[in-house]
């Protein structure tokens, strides 16, 4: 490596980590706002309401949720019960994709109809069918939004709303220990 690739690569990292920085500055009062109602959730005696989606919107959104990560050998986006945490961040710090999200799933449920019947919904559809629709709009910001979501929502810290019963770390091999004794490491083993 000659010191061009390095100080490009330093640079990068620099311009990242600032551009990073900036966006949480200034979504701070959000971020504060959607923890401490993520917080108040969690201590209020548990329920399955909805804060934002409606109970078909919910289901619409849980099957396209559950083809982004299915189930299979391992828990996916169902068990995780990711649409809590969709469900919440549009409530709270992601109020402002709203329409997209709202504009996507009637974009779906028009495709739907098209193709399959009147009577046909997304969630009502076989996996198959599910999946030939969503390769339709994979490229689009409706589910691109779903999909960091429901990424988002399987491995996030369950008290935001997903990750139920810690499914998501589970699969990783994450602990769940936010306080960890030294040593960290190799780095400073000595």
């Amino acid at each position: 490596m000659d010191d061009q690739d390095i100080s490009r690569r330093q640079f990068m990292i620099k311009s990242c980590a600032s551009v990073g920085s900036a966006w949480i500055l200034s979504h701070l009062p959000e971020i504060a706002a959607a923890q401490q109602h993520a917080r108040h959730v969690v201590q209020s005696p548990a329920d399955d309401k909805f804060e934002f989606f409606t109970a078909e919107q919910a289901a619409e959104t849980e099957a396209i949720a559950a083809q982004i990560i299915p189930t299979d050998d391992t828990p996916g986006a169902r068990e995780a019960r990711v649409i809590y945490f969709i469900d919440r961040a549009l409530a709270t710090f992601a109020s402002s994709d709203r329409p997209v999200f709202v504009d996507g799933l009637k974009d779906l449920e028009k495709q739907t109809r098209k193709r399959f019947g009147k009577t046909k919904t997304f969630s009502a559809l076989s996996s198959e069918q599910q999946t030939e629709l969503l390769t339709g709009i994979e490229k689009s910001p409706f589910f691109e939004l779903v999909r960091t979501m429901t990424i988002l929502g399987m491995f996030s810290n369950p008290e935001y709303g997903g990750n139920h019963n810690q499914i998501g770390w589970k699969l990783l091999g994450f602990e769940d220990h936010f306080h960890f004794k030294s040593p960290f490491g190799f780095y400073d083993a000595e």
